[in-house]
């Protein structure tokens, strides 16, 4: 890789063609991308994407002029410490609030990354055009704010991240919870029936790996094959399926893990300080995402899991 001093005045003006171009691609993409649920953000990254495209045609026009029409390839990705965008598909999957950030950053890091490059420069014409381009950057910046004001008022915003919260409860948040109360209840009774009967702590390890690891199974397959998520609003049912797995194994393996200890009480007591974390876990959960009032979802939760976990013991010391 090289230093950004080392350009000359040439490849400095092709970084700032393949910039420009790279970053109206990507707004291109993320427009596209949100289209379907996020209409007017979508709009404002149009009106981006086409601010980008200006930018870019004038800086062809310049460099065509002064170099000749053969554009030295170079990206940012050559020049060492200069700041890469991140992958659009991996912004999106983070949703809204993510992209927005992502794209305040991309504008600050190219102006910043100018900026400094212009204070090192001591050739005239090279700091002139860093400078330039500084503030073609920074100008990125206002244009965005306007453009979001225009296509984004606060209703408008205000109904989108509305949208997004709800999508995140209906694909993440749902299937995770009931994940996490199926393996953090269902898986009771069987670890704390072998530990009980046995007195081994290894052996209820065992069962309770066994049952947290086949829960998880059971239960993401069940979530995946529920719905496609096409009407429900519910979202892809493979990462539905994935999430509502995970957290059911989760769930029965954060208090199988303590029967790891080798004295038996040692292990039941840390196992029922974890079972209590789970649970007020799930009652947190519920409260803050599912609008459940906090007493409620306590009360529940814990005579939920108070009953199961008798139910093991008394069966194990039966």
């Amino acid at each position: 890789m090289r230093a950004f001093t080392e350009l000359s005045e040439r490849e400095i003006l092709a970084l700032a063609i393949a910039n420009e171009e790279e970053d109206g691609r990507i707004y291109a993409d993320y427009a596209e991308h949100l289209r379907e649920h996020y209409p007017d953000s979508a709009l404002l990254f149009d009106d981006m994407a086409a601010e980008e495209e200006e930018h870019r045609r004038a800086l062809i026009d310049l460099y065509i002029e002064r170099f000749g029409r053969h554009i030295a390839y170079i990206t940012r990705r050559d020049i060492r410490g200069a700041p890469a965008p991140a992958s659009p598909r991996t912004t999106i999957l983070k949703g809204i609030d993510a992209v927005r950030a992502e794209v305040t950053r991309m504008e600050r890091n190219a102006s910043r990354f100018y900026r400094e490059a212009a204070d090192r420069s001591t050739d005239a014409p090279i700091r002139k055009l860093l400078g330039d381009l500084a503030s073609a950057e920074l100008d990125h910046l206002r244009t965005a704010g306007e453009i979001e004001a225009q296509r984004l008022p606060g209703d408008r915003r205000e109904r989108e991240d509305e949208d997004a919260h709800r999508r995140f409860v209906l694909q993440i948040v749902q299937p995770g919870l009931v994940g996490l109360m199926d393996g953090s209840v269902s898986t009771l009774a069987p670890v704390f029936a072998a530990a009980f009967a046995t007195h081994l702590p290894w052996n209820a390890f065992l069962v309770g790996m066994a049952a947290s690891i086949g829960a998880g199974i059971s239960m993401g397959f069940a979530e995946a094959l529920a719905d496609d998520g096409k009407l429900s609003g519910r979202g892809a049912p493979l990462l539905r399926g994935i999430v509502c797995g995970l957290m059911t194994t989760a769930g029965g393996i954060g208090h199988t893990l303590p029967f790891l200890i080798a004295d038996f009480w040692t292990a039941i007591i840390v196992a029922a300080l974890v079972v209590i974390i789970e649970l007020c876990a799930i009652a947190w959960i519920q409260y803050r995402y599912m609008d459940t009032p906090p007493v409620s979802a306590a009360a529940k939760v814990m005579v939920g899991g108070a009953l199961v976990l008798a139910a093991g013991i008394l069966i194990g010391s039966g």
